[in-house]
């Protein structure tokens, strides 16, 4: 796909690695649009001609298939989807220290999977219908996570990144015959504030001396794998693993 002729979504671009995306796409490809649910972040992005923006609570689904029926009318339409918007959260199914519920809290289980997983289903249904309609061929990233692979502590996160990562080889399957791929990016640790805020500084050197290139991956290096799944037609139902080397 030229991604110089593209109108990209993205959500989840009002910060993080999210952000860094939309804002390098914009040197390179035709249109960007952003959903972002944080008003304060969203007044925070650049003005810039090809980046549009929306206000958009993605775990709802009425206003998802709003928003992407409004993008498609006023704008043209959507090429690549890029499902960037997500929460890490680490707590273990039993905790036998806690004092009181020493279960994982079913509140956290279902706001992980709400953001993670529901609204990658939304966001994918409506653009997928509409690329259809259009007769517009494209291509849906998930941005998965090499906890996807089943990492201690992380049942909800690990269970999402998972889920999504199925959900990208069944409609690479069902949308091929629409030359609509989907694939998904399965990131290690990268050196961003959300990884620094989630993890020890234990943690995360025990992490980095585990990378065989002694390491966290750059965000350059993660768009890089973006922008050659974008263009690489051929490339489809696979999950691209981007972690230096690393196994959980």
């Amino acid at each position: 796909m030229n991604i110089s002729a593209s109108k990209i979504l993205i959500t989840g671009g009002g910060k993080g690695i999210g952000n860094f995306i939309a804002l390098s796409l914009l040197d390179i490809a035709e249109k960007v649009f952003v959903l972002e649910n944080n008003e304060k972040l969203l007044n925070n992005l650049p003005k810039h001609a090809k980046l549009i923006s929306y206000q958009c609570d993605i775990t709802q689904p009425e206003t998802v298939e709003n928003v992407i029926k409004s993008i498609f009318d006023t704008h043209g339409g959507i090429n690549v989807c890029i499902n960037n918007a997500g929460i890490i959260h680490s707590e273990p199914l039993v905790n036998i220290l806690a004092a009181k519920d020493k279960k994982h809290s079913i509140r956290n289980w279902e706001n992980v999977i709400n953001i993670n997983l529901n609204a990658v289903f939304y966001i994918s249904a409506n653009v997928a219908e509409n690329m259809i309609k259009r007769k517009e061929k494209g291509v849906i990233v998930n941005i998965s996570s090499i906890s996807a692979q089943g990492n201690i502590g992380q049942s909800a996160y690990a269970a999402s990144k998972a889920a999504v990562e199925a959900l990208s080889k069944t409609w690479s399957k069902e949308l091929g015959m629409y030359k609509i791929r989907c694939v998904a990016i399965a990131p290690g640790f990268f050196d961003t504030p959300s990884t620094k805020a989630s993890l020890s500084e234990h943690m995360l050197s025990k992490w980095q001396n585990a990378v065989p290139i002694g390491r966290l991956g750059k965000l350059e290096e993660l768009f890089s794998a973006i922008k050659f799944v974008i263009e690489n037609d051929y490339f489809n139902g696979k999950t691209l693993s981007l972690d230096g080397g690393l196994t959980i």
